[in-house]
């Protein structure tokens, strides 16, 4: 059981805090509620720029990592469809550098010409290497538009495309960050070697004097059920194999469905034991890759299905024989001992990421994002609940043809 206090200061801002004697060090993660689903659709990336530019240093203080690095620190960040998430870990003696850091940031990021230029290139750069000159790193480029038709999550947190972020101005991304990066659309989490007394003592001197946006995000459009099978071919790629991906649309983070769906692919694929890797790997060798995923995501996301095909196999055939493995694994229930060995596991990875400090200050942030910060200790809860009987009912509802979208990718066989 994670304890925690959670606390809003007058501007906003929400302060949790968990206590863990146990380290030296304490955690502090700043989620902020902005992903790739709140940016314009002419203007996509801007999220995921952000990411960048907030390292670049704020007015009062140009180098970030320098600090950080002097603190005895560590800090990084990642940024998806819903959130952006920013963190360090730090002696907690030094949370104080931490705190002075993050607060700094959030009132006065450097906005200079020159920032936006050198990470607006990093950027440019990354949407090569890894989207446009990586093989088969521009799939979600392609398979996001396929299965989503109004939702924002028709884009990647990189972008549409590389001219979003190339003509991106000083204003806009001005205008983005006054409206998304203020303490009352911001978490901060702290966990580690700290009371929450002194926690919240400590963020409200750093962070209660800065002024909220008082912006509200507009509603966002919701996917409709899809009602048609879609498909799509990537010819001549110069990948090293030909892959399948079949994405079906699933429930959201908070239902009963996602946690169903997440078993669902723990079965088909969660190791060298699991179905698609004993049948269509090891015994049929139609593969050299196949995995089954969930995204995971705020709004109803997707149940991915993807592989890369033995040399000689055709997509044809690879196709029909993922088909037939959903068609055996709704005709043929798991036994209550397949299952329970499958939540088992789960439930012990759960355990571990609570072991550790920076783990924790991230998940109480995006639990409370979900709107559930209890759910931190209701994970366990909601997977034992699962029956065989949900399984096959989720299944049989999720795995329609009328609810998929499927792409072919094709390598270059001249």
């Amino acid at each position: 059981m994670i304890q925690y206090t959670r606390h809003i200061l007058d501007n906003g801002l929400t302060v949790i805090c968990n206590t863990d004697t146990s380290t030296p060090f304490v955690s502090v993660n700043i989620l902020y509620k902005v992903g790739a689903r709140n940016e314009n659709p002419q203007r996509t990336g801007f999220a995921h720029l952000f990411e960048h530019l907030m390292f670049g240093g704020s007015i009062h203080i140009p180098d970030y990592d320098y600090h950080v690095q002097q603190a005895g620190g560590d800090s990084n960040a990642f940024t998806n469809n819903d959130y952006t998430n920013y963190y360090i870990t730090i002696p907690a003696g030094n949370i104080e550098t931490a705190l002075w850091l993050e607060s700094d940031r959030m009132l006065s990021l450097d906005f200079s010409q020159k920032s936006l230029d050198i990470q607006r290139n990093v950027v440019i750069e990354e949407f090569k290497q890894r989207y446009l000159n990586n093989p088969y790193g521009d799939i979600w480029l392609h398979l996001r538009p396929l299965a989503y038709k109004v939702h924002p999550y028709q884009w990647p947190t990189i972008g549409k495309n590389i001219e979003h972020i190339a003509g991106a101005t000083l204003d806009e991304v001005q205008d983005f960050f006054l409206r998304f990066y203020a303490p009352d659309n911001a978490i901060l989490s702290i966990s580690g070697n700290i009371h929450h007394d002194k926690a919240l003592e400590l963020v409200q001197k750093w962070f209660g004097d800065i002024p909220p946006s008082h912006y509200t995000s507009p509603a966002l459009p919701q996917e409709p059920a899809q009602q048609e099978e879609r498909r799509m071919v990537l010819e001549n790629n110069p990948v090293p194999a030909d892959a399948i991906y079949k994405v079906f649309h699933m429930g959201d983070r908070l239902s009963d469905n996602f946690y169903t769906c997440d078993i669902i692919s723990d079965i088909l694929s969660n190791g060298q034991s699991s179905r698609l890797y004993v049948n269509l790997i090891k015994n049929r060798k139609l593969f050299s890759e196949i995995d089954a995923y969930v995204t995971g995501d705020m709004d109803p996301g997707l149940f991915i299905f993807s592989g890369k095909l033995s040399e000689g196999v055709s997509l044809d055939t690879a196709e029909q024989a993922i088909l037939d493995e959903i068609k055996h694994f709704i005709q043929n229930p798991i036994s209550e001992r397949e299952l329970q060995k499958v939540i088992n596991k789960t439930e012990a990875r759960i355990s571990y990421s609570e072991i550790n400090y920076q783990g924790k200050s991230a998940n109480l942030a995006f639990f409370d994002y979900l709107g559930n910060i209890d759910l931190i200790n209701q994970e366990c809860a909601r997977y034992a609940q699962i029956s065989v009987e949900t399984i096959k009912a989720t299944a049989q509802n999720m795995f329609k043809p009328e609810n998929c979208s499927t792409l072919w990718y094709l390598k270059n066989n001249i």
